[in-house]
Order: C-alpha cells, then sequence, then structure tokens
C-alpha cells in the first residue's frame, strides 16, 4: 500500500510523559486517600474515556464530580508542563519520514492550546501539515476531530497511518477508516496493545527500522 501521511499521537507516543502522568494522578489520590499507583499498575488500567480510567482509580464522581479531579490532574500536570521531553530518535524519525515525502500531521486527545505550546516548544513546527488538539481539557472528542482531518485532507484513506499509544488510538483509526500501529512506550501495556491484534512495535526505533524496510522510493508501504 502506498502510504502519503502519517498521523501521529502526542502524548505517549512523541512526548515522554507517562511519568509526569502518574505523579500528577498520585497527588489527587493522596489528597483523597487513595491508593497511589506506579507506573506498571498505570500501564495496565490507563484507559478512554479516562473516566473510566478514574473510577478504576477508586474515584467517586457521586461524591464528587469528575470535572473537580480532571481539573486537579491538569493543574499537576501543567505545573511541570514543559519538563518531559520527546521519546528518544523522534526527530531522527519525523526527518526520515519527511525526507521520504510523506507529510505528517499530529491528533491529539489534548487540548488545542497545550498541543500547540508543546510543538513550538519543542521546534516541531515544520515537520506537520496539521496540528490538531482538541476543545477541552478532558481528553474528549479525539474521533471526531479524527474523522474531520481524514475527510478533509487530500490523501486516499487507505494511503494514512495512524501511530498511536494507546487503545483509544486504535478506535480512532479505525471510526477513520486508517491503518494503525501502536508503540508500547507511552500510556498503555505491551500486552494490552499486542491483545488488539494490531501491530506493535517496542519502542519508536523499531518503527523506524520498519519503515525503513518497508518503503521503496516511492514511498509505499507493504501490508
Amino acid at each position: 500500500m502506498e502510504l502519503n501521511h502519517i498521523i501521529w499521537d502526542w502524548n505517549g507516543t512523541l512526548l515522554d510523559d507517562r511519568w509526569l502522568c502518574v505523579d500528577a494522578i498520585n497527588k489527587s489520590l493522596l489528597l483523597r486517600n487513595l491508593p497511589v499507583i506506579d507506573e506498571n499498575r498505570y500501564l495496565e488500567i490507563f484507559c478512554f474515556p479516562v473516566e473510566k480510567y478514574y473510577l478504576k482509580l477508586g474515584f467517586d464522581f457521586e461524591k464528587e464530580p469528575f470535572t473537580i479531579s480532571g481539573s486537579e490532574f491538569i493543574k499537576n500536570y501543567n505545573s511541570r508542563f514543559h519538563e518531559p521531553k520527546l521519546h528518544e530518535g523522534v526527530i531522527h524519525l519525523l526527518d526520515f519520514v519527511k525526507t521520504e515525502g510523506i507529510t505528517q500531521s499530529i491528533l491529539s486527545a489534548g487540548k488545542q492550546e497545550y498541543v500547540d505550546d508543546w510543538v513550538i516548544h519543542h521546534q516541531l513546527k515544520d515537520y506537520f501539515i496539521k496540528v490538531l488538539g482538541i476543545d477541552n481539557h478532558y481528553a474528549s472528542g479525539k474521533t471526531t476531530l479524527g474523522m474531520k482531518w481524514i475527510n478533509e485532507m487530500e490523501y486516499d484513506p487507505d494511503k494514512v497511518l495512524m501511530v498511536g499509544d494507546t487503545l483509544h488510538d486504535l478506535e480512532v483509526a479505525n471510526a477513520m477508516g486508517i491503518k494503525c500501529v501502536l508503540v508500547a512506550q507511552g500510556h498503555t501495556s505491551y500486552t494490552r496493545l499486542r491483545d488488539t491484534g494490531a501491530f506493535v512495535f517496542n519502542d519508536l526505533f523499531e518503527f523506524k527500522s520498519y519503515l525503513q524496510n518497508s518503503l521503496p522510493v516511492n514511498g509505499s508501504i507493504g501490508t
């Protein structure tokens, strides 16, 4: 299949922020005398919609609406907003894709203004023809955004690939009618990703090797 465009998820896929997500949620858990989690536990329970993830952690929305704990998490996260770094190999990978003549975009469940800030902060703006984030900070609306983007872009959906790190990224890609590969260095364990039946890579280096071995000079990728 010819590959014309790659849609990247942001948090967890390009940005290495799992540690901060665990730190931020643990602050909220401690305030409510709920058990804190480590990164291994996080990888096994994080999910979308994020309200479901909060329920797994022990939050009680009958006592306190999700908007309170959800906003609290964002405040905790944003207090260290620029500390997460890109995953190793991101720049070389984006450069490689660009030199292959494949255009790129970001589709994120992060708020638009946050994603724009991250892209500028990490000096990545020139790599992407579109940077898409949602209009709220509760990680809701990525599927709708993705559907709109695939309908707007000039490429055949069969020639577009999504790269993500969560089960939700696969769900979004399926709704968009495009192929998806998953990278297990973000917010979901390798086992959970593998169990979906999707193509799963341990990290971006593995994914780059896959592209290098699969892309002939005309920018096509085997299925």
